[in-house]
């Protein structure tokens, strides 16, 4: 199968795994003989498959080496059909998109629009010795000198996010005793997560899953439905770009789910990696460094001066934080002002408790990496879970350490890059989801206008049992 990826588009470094499936290509290697069935596959605490035979006898098994192209020769994980809506998903495509606009000057042009996320902000910035805020106005500048028309921050859709997963959990509290799959409430911004939940666990996870859709695809609806109808165009004139820290947003990117049918657009048409973005730059040969800053949109970013502003929690979001402070206050009464963490199975299983008079209230908890989902869907199977809500990203360490972030430069130890990273992050000021003046205004002038149905539509989502038909490929996602 001919690449058509960017040269930097490969998976590595992989240290955490979904249980080695008999339909990947390449997952673990076991070694088979004649006669004798393989025994367990143990997962030790540094994440590494070791082969527990009979006999007790112990095998540590060599680590998978992939790349994208040998997870689309299969079904197991991505199929034919994704693999068509993924080949548009580089930087390249973004490349000639902009080529198209320069030598085409009298022809049909295309807006182009950069949404920009935290995550890769901060990833950029640690690689080029920038504070966060400093890198994204740089970054900005480094679009706009390419040609892109307008760069926005997807911390300001994360707000839309946040406001309407607080609002949903608190619904499915309401109604947890009446339908039994309300609660616990899983978090849907990861789509790893989402992908592995559709085509492993099907109807028995989905409904746990939260309808809220992730901050990238907020930002598709504000860009190719209120944005372009404010600059009177056509959704398809707009070329819409997110930077992600994550190979899995081309996927979610290219959900069938996030298609507008009438206009025949993709909500997001491009999804490029922090290491593509870091590839462009040595392409062009810029550094981040060098350019003059510029301030991004102020339509659809998060700003303070000359400051990008974040939200206070997790750096996958600070969905855990937001839900549980909004809870505690709304159906207890209660003001958190601070959470405490208590650390369970390993650093990326974590919990937070509501108690009053010794009766437990909430009970959060966050689950990173697959070795923690893979527990977690355990305990619900079983009916064992004791949480409300769980923050669930693919990635250990999160969306800060996902697989498209900056890779460490020689010599330089992947943990230290991991902690300046998340330095960065935590660095720019928070902001309270409810107390954005902007996105009240446009929940008043723009959502409050298309009707109940019509807001379910553009802020939530929907997923699907993934079944696989004789040809083995699958035709729901």
């Amino acid at each position: 199968m001919a690449s058509h990826f960017s040269g930097v588009l490969q998976l590595t470094d992989l240290d955490d795994f979904i249980t080695p499936s008999q339909e990947c290509v390449k997952p673990v290697k076991v070694e088979k003989k004649q006669g004798k069935s393989v025994a367990k596959i143990q997962i030790e605490d540094d994440g590494s498959y070791v082969q527990v035979n009979k006999d007790g006898g112990r095998q540590k098994l060599e680590k998978a080496k992939i790349t994208l192209n040998d997870c689309l020769a299969c079904s197991g994980c991505i199929t034919s059909a994704e693999s068509v809506l993924i080949t548009q998903q580089s930087h390249e495509e973004l490349f000639k998109v902009l080529h198209s606009n320069k030598v085409q000057p009298c022809g049909p042009q295309k807006m182009v629009v950069v949404s920009l996320s935290p995550q890769s902000r901060a990833s950029l910035a640690a690689h080029c010795g920038l504070s966060s805020s400093e890198a994204g106005r740089r970054l900005t500048a480094f679009f706009k000198g390419l040609g892109v028309h307008h760069v926005f921050d997807t911390g300001f859709s994360r707000t839309f996010s946040l406001l309407e997963s607080q609002r949903e959990f608190v619904e499915r509290y309401k109604r947890r005793e009446q339908d039994k799959k309300a609660l616990p409430m899983l978090t849907s911004a990861c789509p790893g997560w989402i992908c592995y939940a559709e085509k492993t666990h099907g109807e028995f996870i989905l409904p746990y899953i939260s309808t809220t859709r992730s901050p990238q695809q907020m930002m598709g609806s504000l860009v190719k439905q209120y944005f372009a109808q404010q600059k009177g165009l056509n959704p398809q004139q707009i070329y819409h770009v997110a930077v992600m820290p994550c190979f899995d947003k081309k996927l979610e990117a290219s959900r069938s789910d996030f298609y507008i049918n009438k206009d025949e657009t993709r909500e997001v048409d491009c999804v490029i990696t922090s290491g593509e973005v870091e590839k462009m730059l040595e392409e062009e040969n810029v550094s981040l460094k060098d350019l003059q800053p510029s301030a991004p949109d102020s339509l659809f970013s998060s700003v303070c001066g000359e400051e990008f502003l974040s939200h206070a929690g997790s750096g996958s979001g600070g969905y855990l934080h937001h839900v549980f402070t909004f809870a505690a206050k709304q159906l207890f009464g209660e003001e958190v002002t601070e959470l405490t963490y208590k650390t369970l199975r390993n650093k990326d299983f974590q919990e937070v408790i509501l108690e009053k008079d010794g009766v437990v209230l909430l009970s959060f908890a966050l689950a990173y990496g697959f070795r923690n989902i893979q527990n977690l869907v355990q305990k619900l199977k079983k009916g064992k879970s004791p949480y409300h809500f769980v923050e669930v990203m693919a990635c250990p360490s999160g969306c800060l350490n996902g697989g498209g972030q900056v890779k460490p430069s020689s010599g330089q130890n992947p943990k230290d890059l991991l902690m300046k990273v998340e330095e960065l992050y935590k660095a720019e000021h928070p902001l309270l989801p409810e107390e954005d003046p902007h996105i009240a205004e446009l929940y008043q002038s723009w959502l409050h206008c298309v009707g109940e149905e019509r807001v379910k539509e553009l802020l939530h989502t929907q997923y699907h049992t993934v079944e696989k038909m004789t040809n083995g490929l699958t035709m729901k996602w």
